[in-house]
């Protein structure tokens, strides 16, 4: 006897339609899997005789074999269990269900046969209605994130039994309804921390206004205490709200790493990642055998935020060149190889030196010359290069801490950042660009047009700085983006100037150091 019904798998964030065939033929009583299956279905074999012990109904005897196909394709985690047990239950004459040719079922089972969520839903509905099914079958808790699919029927289960029941027509399960939210209201923002909350520190609030309205890049440089966590901490507050289609990337990426809250439809705010320093370089990036994504991956759309910068290990800062430059990243296994986007904002913050107070105005370095730039040895200049801005965060004086006027709020800086992203996003449409960070070099000499003292300026900055190609190019994005902040066509010397300065604080650490050694 033969069965099959429709599944899906996942692989990276893509997924692709699997089909369980499920065949009963006489001899010795043996239940295998295969089809290039991992530990976690492997597994199925116990927890589908359990649920068919709890349901009361007999076991096929004989041979069953259960094969996934395609066979050359890893298939991974317990999402296998609900097709199996239904192939098996039709195998045994248990059920007689038709019409399920247009179906696909994907669900862990409990060993009472309560369905339990599985990782990558969106990615599998996404790819089951492309597949031309139109029906799915989920875990109630992911009904949710696969409703935000239109074009295909989402019906959210809880028990095996009420699937049983609908199938059979006994009682009828409701699909899922998606009711979207406003992406664009305030309340998708409210909870998150408040520049209002923050004193003094104009310099720095200014340059991470610039980076926001541009997708830049931002390294914060300064003594402990002057703000520089808290600083970082607000900045998803000040970035524009996600479009659908960052929010649907945003949340296959979370649904596939399985941090995806139960219940939950879509990732509304964009991501705020903080890795500790001791995080591995496969962390960052991801891995395993069925590799997953790391911080970089999770951040996308988001913020990366790097803490203490010289302390996290250099290979694992190293392994964040490539895809800070392309905005996704590849990771490659024996018998897989997974694409995850990264396109994402790093946010670094850093002491001068090891006890923190080189440069301070008021208290003295404990630090000798040599242990100052070993610690600042620490960022390479590739890495330094690909940061857009340098921005020194210095003490806080008495007098604006204890200024009672209200800061400005970041609903208001919000306000001006999104006006520059409306900018970008009408100045680029059609591209694929999205901001000023990503533009291609064809785009930058076609949109950054110089006037000529802002071209005879930086011509000077180049030579007198000796600044890189790259560093050429990331000051001109960054005076792009200062130009749409101003409502500016043309990028002017002020522009200009401003970028600039954000590119000095390399030569007042760095270049120090490298006379040191």
């Amino acid at each position: 006897m033969y069965c099959s019904l429709h599944s899906m798998g996942i692989s990276g964030i893509e997924g692709f339609a699997v089909e369980v065939e499920a065949d009963l033929s006489r001899g010795m009583p043996a239940f295998d899997i295969v089809g290039l299956p991992d530990a976690a279905v492997k597994e199925s074999r116990d927890r589908v005789r359990a649920v068919f012990a709890n349901l009361g109904c007999p076991f096929p005897t004989g041979k069953v074999v259960i094969n996934r196909a395609p066979a050359n394709l890893k298939k991974s985690g317990p999402l296998y269990d609900l097709p199996i047990l239904m192939a098996l239950l039709q195998l045994s004459g248990a059920v007689r269900l038709h019409g399920l040719e247009q179906c696909a079922f994907m669900g862990e089972l409990s060993l009472a046969g309560e369905l339990r969520p599985v990782s990558g839903a969106l990615s599998m509905v996404l790819a089951a209605r492309d597949a031309g099914y139109t029906k799915v079958f989920l875990p109630a808790d992911n009904a949710a994130e696969g409703s935000v699919v239109q074009g295909i029927a989402v019906y959210p289960v809880e028990h095996i039994r009420q699937l049983l029941d609908h199938l059979s027509g006994v009682e009828a399960i409701e699909p899922a309804r998606y009711l979207p939210p406003d992406l664009q209201s305030d309340l998708c923002m409210a909870g998150l921390p408040d520049f209002s909350e923050v004193r003094g520190q104009q310099n720095a609030k200014r340059a991470l206004e610039v980076a926001a309205a541009g997708g830049h890049n931002l390294l914060m440089i300064g003594p402990p205490g002057t703000g520089k966590s808290m600083l970082a901490k607000r900045l998803p507050s000040i970035l524009p709200p996600l479009s659908f289609e960052e929010a649907i990337e945003t949340t296959r990426i979370h649904s596939v790493a399985g941090i995806l809250p139960p219940g939950a439809a879509l990732v509304h705010t964009r991501p705020f990642r903080s890795p500790h320093h001791t995080v591995s370089p496969a962390g960052l990036t991801g891995g395993g055998s069925n590799p997953l994504p790391g911080d970089i991956s999770l951040a996308h759309n988001g913020v990366l935020f790097l803490d203490e910068l010289p302390e996290f290990e250099k290979r694992a800062l190293e392994v964040l060149r490539q895809p800070m430059e392309d905005g996704e990243l590849t990771i490659s296994r024996a018998t897989s190889r997974v694409r995850y986007p990264a396109s994402t904002m790093l946010v670094a913050a850093m002491n001068p030196c090891p006890c923190g107070y080189y440069g301070h105005p008021t208290r003295p370095c404990t630090c000798g010359e040599g242990k100052i730039a070993m610690y600042l040895g620490k960022v390479s200049g590739p890495m330094l290069d690909r940061i857009d801005l340098h921005v020194e965060v210095l003490p806080v004086q008495y007098e604006e801490l204890a200024d009672a006027a209200p800061a400005e709020p970041s609903k208001d800086i919000r306000q001006r950042v999104m006006k520059a992203r409306q900018l970008q996003a009408e100045r680029y449409s059609g591209t694929g660009v999205t901001c000023n960070a990503r533009l291609t070099p064809a785009l930058l000499r076609q949109e950054c047009v110089l006037t000529a003292d802002a071209e005879t300026m930086l011509h000077m900055a180049f030579d007198k700085l000796g600044l890189s190609g790259r560093s050429y190019e990331r000051v001109l994005k960054v005076s792009r983006t200062i130009a749409d902040l101003d409502g500016s066509e043309s990028i002017t010397s002020d522009h200009v100037a401003e970028a600039i300065q954000y590119r000095g604080l390399d030569r007042k650490y760095w270049q120090r150091k490298s006379a040191l050694l």
